[in-house]
């Protein structure tokens, strides 16, 4: 007799996540399976993660994109929940995903992910729907290698779920500055290694554009200051982005 539905194993990747992991860990408590692969946290990450019943094993970083595909592969099931150890599975979203386990009809399934940004869960602009793909088949589907904003390619048609998955990272300010600067720098020297080229119209124009599309077409003003800054820091990530790809060609020339 078959199962009467296909088994699932989340899989997370984690690195001094102790502050945040036991609610994400919570969240997932319906899977057959928790997954934690660790890059050398230095805090009781681990701990907490075999405390909830998660299987927890050591990879040293190999990136973004490659560690999760690593991960994935050491799953137990071939049907994998994939998410971070400061997110958290809402009940609708986990009743969603419940739902369509006995007779999936896609390869994959994405979701929105709803990100706290300044205090506020932001509802609009950049910051939502901010649709994730994270439910997959792993026969049929795999992690880009992407140095940075990787995602998940899948091989045949993806579903859409209702229900939320909440990011509430507790960075700061400064600490969110820094990581986008690193991202931008990322995403400079993969734009310039798939020969993409950058002028100084787009440089200009890119952030106004943005802006305008998230402010107002996407409604970000209803996000209240939170999401003015949030989409402010988005124009600003796009405008350093081109900058950066341009200085980076010229010192190479």
């Amino acid at each position: 007799m078959p199962p009467s539905r296909q088994p699932l194993s989340a899989v997370l990747i984690t690195r001094d996540a102790a502050a945040s992991i036991a609610e994400c860990l919570a969240s997932v408590s319906f899977c057959d399976e928790i997954l934690v692969v660790d890059s050398g946290s230095r805090d009781a990450t681990r701990e907490i993660a075999r405390t909830h019943g998660a299987r927890v094993i050591h990879q040293d970083w190999l990136g973004y994109g490659p560690q999760k595909q690593f991960a994935v592969e050491q799953a137990a099931h071939d049907w994998v929940l994939c998410v971070d150890a400061d997110e958290r599975v809402t009940p609708e979203l986990r009743a969603s995903i419940l739902a369509i386990l006995p007779e999936p009809n896609c390869h994959a399934y994405r979701f929105a992910r709803c990100n706290r940004f300044m205090g506020r869960y932001l509802r609009h602009g950049e910051g939502y729907p901010d649709w994730s793909l994270r439910l997959f088949d792993r026969r049929d589907a795999r992690w880009s290698d992407d140095a940075v904003h990787e995602k998940v390619i899948p091989d045949g048609p993806v579903g859409t779920l209702a229900g939320d998955l909440l990011h509430d990272s507790a960075e700061t300010l400064a600490t969110y500055l820094a990581k986008q600067d690193r991202y931008t720098t990322l995403a400079a020297e993969a734009a310039l290694a798939d020969g993409r080229r950058a002028s100084l119209v787009r440089q200009l124009l890119s952030p106004l554009v943005r802006f305008a599309k998230f402010y107002f077409l996407r409604l970000g003003f209803l996000d209240g200051w939170p999401g003015f800054v949030h989409i402010l820091i988005g124009c600003r990530n796009s405008y350093a982005k081109y900058g950066k790809m341009r200085s980076f060609r010229a010192e190479k020339s």
